[in-house]
């Protein structure tokens, strides 16, 4: 009878401590709370016993208080002790996300964020978190790391025997010797079914096979046709090419209406401007019948795609050297050679047989050191090192390695380089 007494008085007591124990643990505020949960973690955490101590952490973390951060950062290097385990990348991805989404997040938190998308790889991911940190915080550590890792790209293979410079998004390909229209993805607009085809432009190209000149639609359909006899024809753009009849050029709309004026040659328009020859030499015309550079010159710089005027500026050829011209007027400056600016960034220029870059005022603003170069599209410019060809920034800074036989210019984030595998396409993972 007294055992059985004593029994129930033990077990009175030990009912009582834990009433009293769960009561202090109620009084507890939150932080003293989140205290002896991020206590107990980190004892189970010098153990290596992660997975118990991710749960109390959790549960820390889940509370607002003034520890909050305390065990998220704890929380982390518990989630990363243990990354490989099943749902563990993904609960420390939620954690980063949530603390880059605070309107007082700092910048060690995009930076932590940007490393681990870059250490996966998910490089779309990190630039993504580095530019919304730059734009949050300012942080010059996250713009080092945003410009060095902000010309990632992919390489996309192709079928293609060569590919032109990209225009308005697209480009002229070559299969099997004939010529049809791609989309900077390598993605077929216009098959490789023409002897001929212009640059793509307001929706339509204009094509040629054996006597037939004729435009088409993206979905190759005619839409037009000359009535007359071309022998050749140049490249469509802002509504405008040139047709080469009876040994003279004349200009024609993209419906392919015949204009009266006739020139010994004439490139392709850009910027309302095309190089031009006359019987007296080559200048800068516009749509109409004016000159913003008369043509006494012996020629204008022109790219491959036959354009020559951009930002205002263009270069016009006399002997063995090519002269700055700006708004029509020679600013004084002049090289050896040139490549044509494009629509934004610096232009090639060579002097004492070495490339380098200048703006619109000929200020040199990368020195000359490049065996050759193409003016800047894109932040991009495409620079020949040692025989090989890449791309250096607009601080001079090789960006993507010198690897390819050949390589243009970037236009809506690709470009079109040769490799020993042929023609191929490299696409930026961003471009802005």
């Amino acid at each position: 009878m007294k055992k059985g007494i004593r029994i129930i008085i033990g077990m009175c007591c030990a009912l009582l401590l834990v009433t009293s124990w769960t009561m202090a643990i109620n009084r507890e505020t939150t932080a003293e709370k989140q205290l002896r949960l991020i206590r107990q973690a980190s004892l189970l955490m010098s153990d290596g016993i992660y997975i118990h101590a991710i749960v109390l952490l959790e549960e820390a973390a889940s509370y607002s208080g003034e520890h909050t951060f305390e065990a998220e950062e704890k929380l982390k290097t518990a989630y990363l002790a243990l990354m490989g385990n099943r749902g563990i990348s993904r609960r420390y991805v939620v954690l980063l996300e949530n603390q880059m989404g605070r309107a007082n997040a700092q910048a060690e938190i995009f930076v932590e964020a940007a490393n681990y998308y870059l250490s996966i790889p998910r490089i779309t991911e990190a630039l993504r978190v580095l530019r919304e940190g730059i734009e949050r915080t300012g942080c010059a550590e996250l713009t080092i790391i945003y410009e060095s890792n902000r010309y990632a790209y992919e390489t996309i293979r192709t079928s293609f025997d060569y590919i032109a410079a990209i225009s308005e998004a697209t480009m002229q390909v070559r299969r099997d010797g004939l010529w049809g229209i791609a989309s900077v993805t390598g993605n077929m607009i216009i098959p490789c079914e023409h002897k001929h085809i212009s640059t793509f432009n307001n929706g339509r190209a204009i094509a040629g096979n054996g006597s037939e000149i004729f435009a088409i639609d993206r979905n190759n359909n005619r839409i037009a046709l000359f009535r007359g006899y071309a022998t050749a024809f140049g490249n469509l753009s802002e509504n405008r090419i040139a047709l080469m009849i009876d040994g003279t050029w004349r200009r024609a709309t993209g419906e392919l209406e015949l204009g009266t004026i006739e020139f010994k040659q004439i490139g392709t328009y850009s910027g309302g401007f095309a190089a031009a020859q006359t019987g007296t030499g080559w200048g800068v015309v516009d749509l109409g019948i004016n000159w913003l550079v008369d043509p006494i010159y012996d020629g204008v710089v022109k790219d491959e795609l036959g354009r020559s005027y951009a930002q205002g500026a263009v270069f016009m050829k006399s002997g063995n050297s090519v002269h700055l011209f700006v708004g029509g007027q020679y600013t004084g400056h002049t090289f050896e050679d040139a490549r044509p600016f494009s629509a934004e960034g610096y232009a090639a220029v060579r002097q004492n047989g070495l490339w380098g870059f200048i703006d619109t005022d000929g200020n040199v603003v990368i020195d000359f050191k490049f065996d050759d170069a193409l003016s800047f599209g894109q932040h991009l410019a495409a620079v020949e090192i040692d025989g090989l060809w890449g791309y250096i920034s607009i601080i001079g800074q090789v960006v993507i390695a010198p690897e390819y036989l050949e390589a243009k210019s970037f236009s809506n984030g690709s470009a079109p380089v040769r490799t020993q595998r042929g023609w191929q396409i490299i696409r930026l993972l961003e471009y802005r």
